[in-house]
């Protein structure tokens, strides 16, 4: 920020030379300086909403509203600084103020919505979403809209919002991983390994879309590793869960076989895998 400072006064420094060359009114160099002042923020606001600690933005556009209390891009500001610092229900409260403002858009609807989402307010986001004319298409939309949608057990409208969100992004892997989850919870356990392993193609790195596949051939008893890139501690903590599902079916003896391959496969001491192989032992 110093840096901007320091341009800020070179340029009014050079302008203000220029205005005694040419004669240019101090209203010229008030505005000058305003529209200086202008970019400065506006590179600090960015800066608010991307690297900077949350609760420091959160605290940086409360302060900047009471000077400026009618505008709406710092609004914005605080309702999405506030969601960064994992204060949904604040954040709803911000989002809720932005969209009384005028000039505000079908899109802060669209993160009013997120927010009630994040607070545990699906009533109320559904409602929200309802708002929203058709015309706005957008991926964070869609996404809410199957996510409202999965918890209302609509599931045809939510594998048609998520097929349609899936289309809107280039990176797809956390909404083909929610997908994959809801129809694992459906019960349909061989789409739910098609959507993870789809997820995957797009971040290989993405453990839970791992962990899910796992359960999802485990629940169709396919125990075996799937072939997806992993650390041996990644293979240690999936060999686990293949376990544990076996052992809930029945399976006691390839839940064994899986704890032992666990343990030994753990680039550590795998403490939890160790004493559920030896609570089974105990019990046969």
């Amino acid at each position: 920020m110093r840096y901007a400072g320091l341009l800020t006064t070179c340029f009014v420094s050079a302008f203000a030379l220029s205005a005694c060359d040419q004669g240019i009114s101090d209203a010229d160099v008030e505005q000058a300086i305003k529209d200086v002042n202008v970019i400065d923020e506006s590179n600090l606001n960015d800066v608010m909403l991307t690297i900077a600690d949350p609760n420091e933005a959160v605290s940086y556009f409360q302060r900047t509203i009471k000077d400026n209390p009618n505008r709406i891009d710092l609004r914005r500001g605080l309702a999405t600084s506030l969601i960064r610092a994992k204060k949904p229900s604040a954040g709803a409260k911000a989002w809720e103020d932005v969209l009384a403002m005028p000039g505000s858009t079908s899109e802060d609807r669209v993160n009013y919505a997120d927010a009630l989402v994040r607070a545990n307010q699906w009533d109320k986001a559904e409602a929200q979403l309802d708002q929203i004319p058709p015309t706005h298409e957008s991926f964070k939309r869609y996404r809410l809209e199957a996510m409202v949608a999965d918890s209302n057990k609509e599931w045809e409208k939510a594998d048609s919002f998520y097929e349609i969100a899936v289309g809107l992004t280039t990176k797809p892997s956390g909404t083909l991983n929610n997908w994959g989850y809801s129809k694992l919870t459906r019960g349909d356990y061989a789409g739910a390994e098609r959507l993870f392993a789809e997820a995957l193609t797009y971040d290989a790195s993405m453990f839970t879309a791992k962990n899910n596949l796992v359960l999802a051939r485990a629940a169709q008893r396919k125990y075996d590793m799937p072939v997806v890139a992993m650390t041996q501690h990644e293979h240690a903590e999936l060999l686990y869960t293949a376990a544990l599902s076996a052992i809930k079916q029945g399976d006691i003896n390839t839940g064994k076989s899986l704890l032992s391959e666990a343990i030994d496969t753990h680039p550590q001491h795998f403490d939890a895998a160790v004493r559920s192989l030896e609570a089974l032992e105990s019990e046969t």
